[in-house]
């Protein structure tokens, strides 16, 4: 078996080190990649710097990452949609399944094959690492059962066809390009904020409306463009910074309380304590119930000719910042400081 390098951190808050650790043959239903490029998100900095606070079953040394794409080396024997040498993106799903040793960040990281999907021959690595761990949560949000709900997506042209609209809060963050992308193609109407300098991303992206978050008149402007109008609810993605959080869930709140149509709150971050009682909220990363149900309709059945056909695009864009393992630690680093409309992206 080959050998097997990972990025791990050691201990909380501290550096990540690259270790070499066991090589895993998939199971059944499992590949495992030779990684090409991997992409940090947020998450990332939280694991390194909360750990057991976000993942309660998590011990350091831990092995981080989620989003990885890379060449198949091998496939388990109930595997029929992958073989050697495919090129392909997915979610490292290890933290999901309480297993941290199939994280993303390592030379052969294991990944089920229903959160995996073959990258166009026209598509660089770099660039399709920046989808998997957005487009997931962003297809968390959108479509459980148990949050919003909405039509599942196709590949054609049903752009206007729901009749109704949606907020989507944050829209040139990670998940809000792909939640925007994903609930147009699923032919929902959707209304979005971004800082002015990402407006015409999110309208390349299919918004038919973007809003300055910080305006002082945000949400009135917001309200009046949902006058005559069914909304289908919000998706609430604030920053990094509790600041921002508030901002954005106060006025995610206040816009649901005062437009007509469905009164619930799809979150990417913890619901406040004071949450207004007329309105229903879920955190994503706390209630998500239908990841492999979710992930198989978007990885598997709906993927594939949406990107062949570019109806999803890879967004943000992606910032490639170092070659190699020992690159990670500097990326995490500059994501702890911001970005905006970015992805960062290690090539291997």
């Amino acid at each position: 078996m080959p050998s097997n390098r990972a990025v791990i951190v050691p201990d909380k808050s501290q550096p990540v080190e690259i270790r070499e650790v066991p090589y895993q043959s998939p199971k059944t239903d499992e590949i495992v990649l030779a990684s090409r490029a991997v992409a940090v998100n947020p998450v990332d900095v939280g694991v390194q710097l909360m750990g057991p606070m976000i993942f309660p079953f998590l011990k350091y040394p831990a092995i981080i990452g989620f989003d990885v794409a890379g060449e198949v080396i091998e496939v388990g024997s109930g595997v029929t949609r992958f073989k050697a040498g495919d090129r392909v993106l997915g979610y490292a799903a290890g933290f999901l399944e309480q297993d941290n040793t199939r994280a993303a960040f390592q030379d052969y990281p294991v990944l089920h094959e229903a959160l995996v999907s073959p990258i166009p021959s026209t598509m660089a690595y770099e660039e399709a690492v920046v989808l998997p761990l957005a487009l997931l949560a962003a297809a968390w949000g959108l479509f459980q059962k148990s949050f919003l709900g909405l039509a599942y997506p196709s590949a054609q042209d049903n752009k206007g066809t729901s009749g109704e609209t949606l907020l989507i809060w944050g829209g040139s963050t990670s998940v809000g390009c792909n939640a925007i992308q994903l609930a147009v193609v699923a032919g929902y109407e959707v209304i979005t904020t971004a800082s002015p300098k990402n407006f015409s991303l999110a309208r390349k992206l299919g918004a038919s409306q973007v809003f300055d978050y910080r305006s002082a008149t945000v949400v009135h402007d917001i309200v009046e463009a949902f006058r005559g109008k069914t909304s289908a609810g919000a998706f609430c993605i604030g920053g990094t910074d509790l600041p921002s959080r508030k901002l954005a869930s106060d006025a995610c709140f206040e816009i649901v309380s005062r437009i007509e149509g469905n009164k619930f709150i799809s979150m990417a971050m913890p619901v406040p304590e004071d949450k207004p009682d007329d309105i229903e909220a879920k955190f994503l990363a706390r209630d998500s119930d239908q990841t492999f149900e979710v992930g198989k309709m978007i990885f598997e059945d709906f993927l594939p000719t949406a990107l062949a056909k570019g109806r999803i695009l890879p967004y943000p864009e992606a910032l490639v910042v170092g070659n190699g393992w020992q690159s990670v630690q500097n990326a995490l680093d500059l994501l702890r400081k911001g970005v905006s409309a970015t992805k960062l992206v290690i090539t291997l």
